[in-house]
């Protein structure tokens, strides 16, 4: 496997607007999908040191998680109330939806994850939704939230 660090031709920031917390993210991988025009194919590793957290925020396509090491507690708009994943198992976020909780399930060890996201080339891979309101948030099929993010109230 090639890794690939991000350069001035790679696009698409990888996070934007109001997302903060505690996780470390690097590129491993970012590609142009040939077979998909239009698409990239972007890998990120995602580190939280123990009791770290993201704040809400939303993905540019769809995004599928594999934790690596610790355990991750998440909870998605679209997929269902908060769990806790543990090393070797996986989870999927559908594009549009909102991730509500992301953070180490310890306060003691560390966790990380590998997400793989199948978006737009050029988009915004990760953007914070800090500053929505939550009616904006839940309550809301992911086809509901409008795909330039700035998700106008109906």
């Amino acid at each position: 496997m090639r890794r690939h660090r991000r350069g001035p031709d790679d696009r698409g920031p990888i996070a934007s607007g109001s997302r903060q917390g505690d996780a470390g993210e690097a590129v491993i991988l970012s590609e142009k999908l040939s077979e998909i025009p239009g698409k990239r194919l972007t890998i990120v590793r995602v580190n939280y040191p123990p009791g770290g957290k993201s704040g809400r925020h939303r993905h540019a396509g769809n995004v599928s998680a594999y934790i690596l090491s610790g355990a991750v507690r998440s909870q998605n708009s679209a997929t269902g109330p908060s769990r806790v994943y543990r090393a070797g198992e996986a989870f999927f976020e559908p594009s549009g939806s909102t991730h509500l909780v992301s953070e180490n399930a310890s306060a003691t060890e560390p966790a990380s994850f590998i997400a793989v996201f199948v978006a737009d080339d050029g988009a915004v891979v990760t953007r914070g939704t800090a500053a929505l309101p939550d009616r904006l948030l839940s309550g809301r099929r992911a086809s509901d939230h409008v795909p330039d993010g700035s998700d106008a109230a109906p």
